[in-house]
Parts: structure tokens; sequence; C-alpha cells
């Protein structure tokens, strides 16, 4: 009887525990607190819009969600790199810098950091900074072909031609079918009298892909000796980028003086007239 009795007050005890509770959850209203795991998650979430409206064009959203992405987590390098983009689409070269040695602060060791900067410093025209930083970048990340393409054509612009020639076959070694690579071999050739090897090359980088660069530069090169042949490739170079017509446009892509002196002489040819004005009509519609 006594082991009975004990039951029930053991029984009835646990009911009034479990009672007890639930009056005290009806009564305390309950709240959510996130956990950092879930904030950092939130912040990587409002990153990756931020990178996706970036990528469409939507510059100043971008760098709006961007803003709030680090304010959340200000302790990923990632974010910071990510507003450094938004900052450079928005022209704002002297903010991104700023947070790309945010971002440096938090690991010294991300490369992108490094390429980010130096693509900053040569919208600044700060050239020896851009190739500075570039350089530290390639020595965490050696094998990155086009950081090491990027290095090579801040040596053409110093027209240090055989350094830019070896950076670049660097970068074609590690991507063998790397275009760009081997045209601005072709144009670093060009400079240095060697207009059978600059043939060659362009004439590569065309069985890679047909781009308007080295149809171009291919049409340039042979115009002494087929010009027949130059007209025609002229012609598709021009009918695929007409932005190629414009002097200083070919200068931003590094052509250098001698390759475009001969290319001046080449649009001048009265068979390309009626291309040529085509060209230039497209660009000023488009501007």
């Amino acid at each position: 009887m006594k082991k009975f009795l004990k039951k029930i007050i053991w029984i009835s005890l646990i009911c009034f525990y479990f009672f007890q509770i639930k009056i005290v959850q009806a009564i305390v209203p309950y709240y959510y607190f996130p956990t950092i795991k879930n904030i950092r998650k939130q912040s990587l979430y409002i990153g990756k819009n931020a990178y996706q409206l970036l990528y469409f064009g939507q510059y100043e959203d971008s760098l709006n969600l961007a803003k709030l992405a680090v304010k959340i987590n200000p302790k990923d390098e990632k974010l910071w790199l990510i507003l450094a983009e938004a900052q450079i689409a928005n022209k704002k070269y002297k903010n991104a810098l700023n947070s790309l040695n945010e971002a440096k602060q938090i690991n010294s060791n991300n490369s992108e950091v490094y390429f980010a900067q130096s693509n900053v410093y040569l919208k600044i025209s700060q050239q020896a900074k851009a190739k500075s930083s570039l350089e530290k970048g390639i020595k965490i990340e050696p094998n990155n072909h086009k950081a090491i393409f990027q290095l090579g054509n801040i040596f053409l612009m110093e027209k240090n031609y055989l350094g830019a020639i070896k950076l670049f076959d660097k970068s074609i070694k590690i991507k063998p079918d790397f275009w760009q690579a081997i045209n601005n071999q072709g144009l670093a050739y060009f400079e240095r009298n060697n207009i059978n090897l600059s043939i060659r090359l362009f004439e590569s980088a065309i069985a890679i892909e047909e781009n308007a660069e080295p149809l171009l530069g291919l049409a340039t090169c042979i115009n002494n000796h087929d010009t027949k042949l130059a007209i025609q490739l002229a012609k598709k170079a021009l009918a695929k980028d007409p932005k190629y017509v414009n002097y200083d446009y070919r200068k931003e892509q590094l052509w250098g003086e001698k390759l475009q002196a001969s290319t001046e002489i080449l649009l001048k040819n009265e068979l390309l007239k009626k291309d040529v004005i085509l060209a230039k009509s497209k660009i000023n519609e488009s501007s």
C-alpha cells in the first residue's frame, strides 16, 4: 500500500511540474535570437545578391546591398571584396582601395585582394602600384593565368616587350587556348619588328577564336604583300567589332606605335572606305 501511495505522489508531482511549464510558456512571449552562424549565412546571401546585381549592371543597387552585407558581417574578406567590386563599378576608387585594405587585414593571403587592388591602381593610372599588387597576388597564386597575363600587359605598357612576351608565354603554358595572351604576343613581336612571328601568332589566336583584334592585327601584318586578303580580314574585323576603327580604342587594347601606324595606312585604303564610315557611324550610334 505504501509503495502504491508513493507512485501516486510521484506521478502527481511530475504532472504538476509539466503543467506549470505550460502555464509559464503561455505567459512569457517567445523571442528569436539569431545565432552567429545564421547572421553569417544571411550576410553571405545578401553579398551574393549584390554580386548578381553587379553582373546585371545594377551598380548602385549592388553597392547598397554590399554595404549592408559588410555591416552585418564585417569580418568576412569576401564581403569586403564584393563591396570593393561594387565601388569600382560606381567609380569610387578610393573607397574601393579602403575596402580592399579591410579585406587584407582580415586575410593577407587572399590573392583576389591583390588582383582587385591592381585593377583599381590601373584605373587611376598608378602603374607601379598595380604591378606590385599583381606580383604579390601571383606569389600567393602562381598558376593564375589571367593575373600573369595582366602583368604581361603592364610590361607591354612599359614597352618591355621581351618581359611581356615571357609572361604571355607562361600564361599560355598554363592555359594553351588562351587566345588573348597569344594575340598580345603578336602585338609585342610587331613592335620588335618580327612581323613573320606576329603573323603566326595572330593566325594561332584566330584559330582559337575569330576575334576582331587578331583579325585586324593579321590584316595589318600582311598588307604589304597580300593587300587583297588584308582588305578581306579588315572588313571582317570591323564588322565584328567596329570599335577597332578607332585609334584611341586600339591604344586602350595596348597596340604599340608601329602597329598603330601600319593599321592607319591599311584603314585609309579606298576599298575600306565604306567599312570605315559604317564602323564609325555604329560607334556614334552606341555612344
